[in-house]
């Protein structure tokens, strides 16, 4: 994947809630918030830095240049960028599994003269799965495949096992030795045989590259590479190892010169996150490396929540019999009374009122949860602010969370418990045993409902930024500029929203290259619709969403659905409130919208997939599209997602399409990397608000699907039971 086309990074804002600050599609404000700050005491119990994997060259756990059989904590999220002889790697790691990490690794090669390149560039993946843990007499085994799937310039498969030692008095703080075999890449240097048979062809600079070499793995010459690195303490290491990487293709196109197997180097642990590293390779360069370190269970601010007050316990019933009373209940204007109460109680946490429906006994609140990522924390203060105000014969309380229209679950609680367990040494866990969580109906009969939400708009003019990634001529390119957004909702479920941007600088339209696609260029064009013009109708869309039944969502969405094609768009979906399991339907026809912003052009397409989502547990979820993309190819995608409780997303999909590799060109199908990170995890004050980013090694037509606003799925799943209980130890909050 050497030559290939930019990627443009779309900001999608996706409407959260009225009044919220869209989605900020910006993964750099991220990284440099990040390397601004400093530890905070509380991540220190989670990261203790003695025992934390350091990063190599290549930005997993390792030495200098060679792998090591350590994994990082379950969770983390690793950034490392280093540079030598030329050369400079900048690698995502995310450590999937407790025993499983994936990298994605982007690299560029100066002063390389051979096959027209100036700067060789280069996307690479890597696997790194821990076959056995490190135990008291026994080192911990890893098996690693590296540049598994692109052009195979750092190809190579290895087994390695790195032993700990703990220090003493003369030798203070740990050392850890690390033995392994390497094939490819890694055996190329030093070779002892050859133990599974096979050969190996060389390194093609101009192949293509994008699908796995299952055939090469493990085949051909294998040799031995090994080293030592020592954490004198919480600051200060060195390492020194034994490499079998020749360099041949570096050494050949005269990058560099190596003279020696041996590398060297000392690291500075400038704070929890951020390691620094200075390192003699190959007995003739030097080379630097940063390395952070992310954890999504270690936010940067710990969240505050402002606390409400206790319950207060009704009456006793003996003692104040007319406290009890149910009169009240015969009065019409009892509900809009308690409504009125009600709404300035929700909204201090908050929370806004849609809609009461009261008896003598029982009360169901329909609401919005405008604040907490947490679904548990808005139950837990909405069933607070109904016992506040309800009066005391009402006992049941039937809370359901709303979102643009559509309910989503009902949590029943009884008030008796809510005032019993509130100091309850195991308040949560006990309360929910008596909580019980179910679906709710399209519709509530014989309710009042709130007389300020609508008609309800909401608009922003904000500055925003779209990186695009992996130009060949250049890495990084951008546009900026000021935008402008509007939500206008004239009554549950309906919403009119569109976006209109005025760029105010820009290096992505400089880019020469241009589309070589044989397909349909429903996305290579990128750069054409970039130079269209200084000011964009980027999207403007009507949308109607509703509930046919209880467990049945529908949508149905028209006008200029993203910036490249405009149409009709519907979407089923099928989610009971308690099952991991979801299906739904999506079909589009639409058009490919002019370069300038405004009309259509020729090309028009059916489009649409079928769609199956399963919660794996332990925030594992899984996806799978089949269906016919834009360019009118037919295939499926699969997606892979870990979220954390805080709202951190990482994950991976693929998409295979009847396109040949051939044909859909440099990276022979459509992968990539989703990432989210929640903006209270910077800020520590509760949001829904988020910076997201699609990172994909090349940006091609195959397997191109329509980005359609308002996607059911996400906003259904929030406030199903799985999302609530995931987060119930909330719920006194």
């Amino acid at each position: 994947m050497a030559k290939g086309g930019a990627v443009q990074q779309v900001i999608k804002p996706t409407r959260i809630v009225t009044g919220e600050v869209r989605k900020i599609r910006v993964i750099g404000t991220v990284f440099a918030v990040v390397c601004a700050t400093q530890a905070s005491a509380q991540d220190a119990d989670i990261f203790d830095v003695p025992d934390r994997p350091t990063l190599n060259f290549y930005g997993s756990p390792g030495l200098v240049d060679m792998p090591t059989a350590e994994s990082l904590p379950d969770g983390t999220f690793a950034i490392g960028v280093s540079h030598f002889g030329g050369t400079t790697r900048t690698t995502l790691t995310f450590q999937a599994t407790p025993r499983l990490s994936a990298s994605f690794r982007y690299v560029g090669i100066q002063d390389w003269n051979a096959n027209g390149f100036d700067t060789y560039r280069d996307r690479s993946f890597d696997l790194h799965y821990q076959v056995l843990k490190e135990r008291r007499t026994l080192p911990a085994v890893t098996v690693g495949l590296q540049d598994f799937a692109g052009t195979g310039i750092y190809a190579g498969e290895y087994v390695v096992a790195t032993k700990t030692f703990e220090g003493g008095a003369r030798l203070p703080g740990r050392v850890k030795v690390t033995a392994g075999l390497g094939w490819g890449r890694l055996a190329s240097s030093g070779a002892i045989g050859t133990p599974f048979g096979g050969t190996r062809p060389a390194f093609d600079p101009a192949g293509t590259g994008g699908s796995p070499s299952v055939d090469q793995w493990f085949r051909g010459p294998a040799a031995p590479f090994g080293g030592v690195e020592w954490q004198i303490n919480d600051r200060w290491g060195v390492k020194a190892e034994y490499s079998s990487d020749a360099y041949d293709a570096e050494t050949g196109n005269g990058v560099l010169v190596r003279k020696s197997r041996l590398n060297f180097g000392t690291e500075y642990q400038l704070s929890n996150r951020i390691r620094l590293g200075a390192y003699y390779l190959y007995g003739s360069e030097f080379g630097v490396n940063v390395q952070v370190q992310l954890n999504p269970n270690a936010p940067l601010t710990p969240l505050s929540v402002r606390p409400t007050g206790p319950i207060e316990p009704r009456p006793d019933r003996a003692v104040s019999p007319e406290a009890w009373s149910t009169d009240w209940s015969e009065s019409a204007q009892a509900p809009l009374t308690l409504r009125d109460q009600l709404t300035p109680v929700l909204a201090a946490s908050g929370l806004k009122l849609e809609a009461l429906q009261v008896s003598a006994n029982r009360a169901e609140l329909r609401f919005r949860n405008t604040r907490y990522r947490a679904t548990s924390v808005a139950v837990g203060r909405a069933a607070r602010a109904m016992a506040q105000v309800m009066p005391a014969s009402v006992e049941t309380f039937r809370l359901v969370t709303m979102h643009n229209g559509l309910a989503q679950s009902a949590v029943t609680i009884r008030r008796s418990d809510l005032e019993a367990l509130e100091f309850d040494s195991q308040a949560a866990d006990a309360l929910l045993a008596v909580t019980g969580i179910g679906e709710a109906a399209p519709m509530l009969e014989n309710a009042v409902y709130s007389d300020t939400l609508y008609p309800d708009y909401a608009w922003t003019i904000a500055p925003y930024l779209e990186p695009n990634y992996f130009d060949p001529d250049e890495p990084v390119r951008f546009e900026g500029g000021i935008k402008f957004e509007l939500n206008y909702s004239p009554a549950p479920g309906w919403e009119l929203g569109g976006r209109l941007k005025h760029r105010l600088v820009d290096t992505f339209s400089d880019s020469t290259r241009t589309s070589n696609s044989v397909l349909p260029r429903v996305r290579t064009d990128s750069i054409l619709y970039a130079r269209g013009s200084d000011t964009v109708l980027d999207t403007l869309y009507v949308s109607r969403q509703w509930k046919p039944g209880n467990d049945i969502y529908a949508r149905v969405t028209a006008g200029y659905l993203e910036r490249m094609f405009g149409g009709v768009s519907g979407e089923v979906l099928w989610k009971p409130v308690g099952s991991r399991l979801a299906l739904g339907a999506e079909a589009n026809y639409v058009q490919q919208r002019d370069f300038s912003g405004l009309g259509f052009q020729d090309y028009s397409v059916a489009t649409g997939h079928a769609s199956a989502y399963y919660e794996f547990g332990r925030g594992y979820l899984g996806q799978v599209d089949v269906g016919r993309y834009l360019a009118g190819d037919l295939g499926a995608t699969v997606t892979l997602t870990r979220e954390f409780k805080n709202g951190w997303r990482v994950g991976g999909f693929f998409t295979l399409t009847d396109v040949s590799s051939a044909d859909f060109g440099e990276g022979s199908f459509d992968k990539g990397i989703n990432l989210t990170v929640p903006l209270d995890w910077f800020l520590g004050t509760p949001g829904k608000r988020t910076l997201s980013t699609t990172i994909r090694p090349i940006q091609r037509d195959g397997g191109a699907r329509l980005d359609v606003p308002g996607r059911l799925y996400e906003q259904v799943r929030q406030g199903h039971r799985n999302a609530v209980t995931d987060n119930w130890d909330r719920v006194w909050e």
